[in-house]
């Protein structure tokens, strides 16, 4: 179990990235909705044999299951249809709002999945190495590594000013109007904070040389090995078949 799971997380990043485009392309150039679900119990084997089952499961419920579920409730309700199944007031069920639903939601399953995987398996830092290594600005590199820190930065910190305000004998915990009464001096020091730590970021660029030209040299290297190579003549065949499958069968 762990050679399998160092196989999997020491995969190079774009040959990780490589695999949730083709689950992506696959997804959305394939008819029905079967092969889309089939794609989630075998991400979960992946994330499983990974050691981030529990991790995946985490995430993957509290965020993609609750859009879907939203989705699929309001595409089934609200979408017309000539085959009605069921029908009270002016809300009906009609088998076409029931494809509808299944389509769309079958495709942002395997879509959302192989994504959550893919960053649970793949260190940011080695992902923004892979980019540079291929070529993209350090500067687009820089705007998505922030994008992808923002949230879980944001988060950290809140935790934090959250801390210091119990300490203080604020109640942040409770029913729902402390909560809210408990939000307002929560959100000046939170946004001031992100001010402060945006400042402090320039200056660290700044100092690194940041807006230079010349070329950057990296401390931290990850290279390629031979399984990446039979992992992505893997991935390439089954782009064949896909093509294949697609436009010629």
């Amino acid at each position: 179990m762990n050679t399998i799971n160092r196989f999997i997380l020491d995969l190079y990043p774009t040959t990780k990235m490589l695999a949730v485009f083709f689950v992506i392309i696959s997804a959305l150039m394939l008819p029905g909705y079967i092969y889309q679900y089939s794609i989630l119990p075998i991400i979960i084997i992946i994330a499983l044999l990974a050691g981030r089952f529990k991790l995946f499961i985490s995430v993957f419920c509290k965020t993609i299951i609750v859009i879907v579920l939203f989705i699929f409730i309001f595409q089934v309700f609200l979408i017309p249809g000539e085959t009605v199944l069921y029908e009270w007031r002016f809300l009906s069920i009609s088998k076409e709002g029931i494809m509808n639903s299944l389509l769309l939601t079958s495709k942002l399953i395997a879509i959302s999945a192989s994504l959550i995987l893919f960053f649970q398996i793949t260190q940011i830092k080695d992902f923004m190495y892979s980019l540079e290594k291929m070529g993209v600005s350090k500067k687009v590199s820089f705007v998505i590594l922030s994008t992808l820190q923002i949230i879980p930065q944001m988060k950290a910190l809140s935790n934090t000013i959250a801390d210091a305000q119990r300490s203080r004998g604020i109640e942040t915990e409770g029913k729902f109007l402390v909560r809210v009464k408990a939000f307002v001096p929560l959100i000046g020091p939170l946004i001031l904070s992100s001010i402060q730590g945006t400042e402090e970021r320039v200056l660290t660029l700044e100092s690194r040389a940041f807006s230079s030209k010349v070329k950057k040299t990296h401390v931290y290297h990850i290279e390629k090995t031979p399984k990446d190579m039979i992992v992505r003549i893997a991935i390439m065949l089954l782009f064949i078949i896909l093509i294949m499958r697609r436009f010629l069968l």
